[in-house]
């Protein structure tokens, strides 16, 4: 069932917990995150990253996406994850996703206000939700994927969002949840991430209790997680260790020297990946 990222956080809030985002790279995920969805009878978010669009143009994973969460037994919503430029925004907007991502958060605050409030005004129209970002994670977007590169010697607490602005971006562009900064990264944890519920408290509160989004989901312990939602995190987003698990499942079989064929590794893969999102679709939502 396709729906919009509105109406799938919107579960969320009554529930009290967050919903899964999972980036897609191709077929083997799609599958991997929509049946583990079914089996746990979960809502789910269905993403693909514009860093990722190296891999599959938008333009031939977009019907597959779509067509998937149209015949998922379980609310998907289809989503574009860290859309930085317009073009691809609009491209997402113009090919059916139901929910876009406009990451304007490189830019200074005026800026990313301009350019989230000229999305919010073209995706409003045609019934499509928007995600926003203030604050950065200390790792950028992009390298090997959705996730990047550790971010280096930086003082992560530069960037955390700030609870006041974050109320008046919110309220002047009619964002419908909103990517905050408070410890995470995106990629692989060299250490483990030390995370400041405060603000997202703080953000909340100032924010009118818009759902909150946590970037750099995977590899943050279960504990960490559940704090995080209580504290008001409504959309988690998740795709590094998935995908590792997927490469891990595969290099066993090659190690193994026990197939010949790329499609027995693709399917380890998938079903490795499914087993992951199960256990995080579990931890955020119930």
């Amino acid at each position: 069932m396709l729906v919009n990222l509105k109406e799938i956080l919107a579960l969320a809030q009554k529930r009290g917990r967050a919903v899964g985002m999972f980036n897609a790279t191709g077929l083997g995920e799609v599958r991997a995150i929509i049946d583990a969805a079914e089996e746990l009878e979960a809502p789910v978010i269905l993403a693909h990253a514009e860093a990722h669009n190296v891999y599959n143009d938008i333009e031939l994973v977009a019907p597959v996406m779509i067509a998937a969460a149209n015949r998922a037994k379980v609310p998907v919503c289809v989503h574009l994850d860290h859309g930085v430029t317009a073009g691809m925004i609009y491209r997402a907007l113009r090919l059916g996703f139901t929910s876009v991502m406009c990451d304007a958060s490189h830019l200074d605050y005026a800026a990313n206000l301009r350019m989230t409030k000229e999305i919010v005004g073209v995706a409003k129209s045609m019934g499509v939700s928007v995600e926003a970002e203030l604050g950065r994670l200390a790792s950028g977007e992009g390298g090997g994927g959705a996730d990047g590169a550790d971010g280096g010697a930086v003082n992560p607490q530069d960037f955390y969002t700030d609870a006041g602005e974050a109320g008046g971006f919110v309220r002047e562009t009619g964002v419908d949840a909103l990517a905050i900064a408070f410890g995470t990264n995106h990629g692989f944890y060299t250490a483990k991430p030390v995370l400041d519920f405060d603000v997202v408290r703080n953000v909340n509160d100032a924010a009118g209790g818009i759902p909150l989004v946590m970037h750099g989901g995977s590899g943050v312990d279960d504990a960490q997680v559940k704090l995080a939602v209580e504290a008001g995190i409504r959309k988690i987003n998740y795709y590094s260790y998935m995908s590792k698990a997927g490469y891990e499942a595969a290099k066993k079989l090659v190690e193994a020297n026990s197939t010949q064929y790329y499609h027995d590794l693709a399917a380890a893969a998938s079903a490795a990946m499914k087993a992951d999102v199960r256990q995080a679709i579990k931890l955020f939502w119930e």
